[in-house]
């Protein structure tokens, strides 16, 4: 189990520390706070004088912030998400997912088994040693 959580971390952890970086931007771009004053953005998501969505339809209000950097919010998640890619991008961020479960798993096994080992040696320490 070891070696496959080695030789698979070489190349899917770049992978991942780009999804975790794309995603702390996509959240931080999300969360930035707007230039533009409340009563500006409350003008924007007012819609037009006799407008109704249509049936079937979901209507919702632009986004308050589309200048500075809250306006990368979209382009942040196609990154995160690998949409921005192609269908290839779409695949690998789908392993990486994948990769990340298997990641936790085998970490875990690999752990509890160290702690046995340790446990039968006789070696103190409890759940976490030096």
């Amino acid at each position: 189990m070891r070696k496959w959580h080695r030789w698979i971390s070489v190349f899917f952890g770049i992978f991942m520390l780009f999804i975790a970086v794309t995603g702390v931007l996509s959240h931080a771009a999300a969360l930035w706070p707007s230039s533009t004053s409340e009563a500006a953005q409350a003008a924007l998501a007012t819609p037009p004088a006799g407008f109704t969505c249509p049936e079937g339809w979901r209507c919702m209000p632009p986004r308050g912030d589309t200048s500075g950097f809250g306006s990368l919010t979209g382009f942040f998640h196609h990154l995160h998400s690998g949409e921005e890619f192609g269908p290839v991008g779409t695949a690998i961020s789908i392993l990486s997912g994948f990769a990340l479960i298997f990641f936790s798993i085998s970490g875990l096994w690999l752990y509890l088994q160290m702690w046995t080992n340790r446990k039968s040696r006789g070696l103190k320490g409890g759940m976490f040693w030096k």
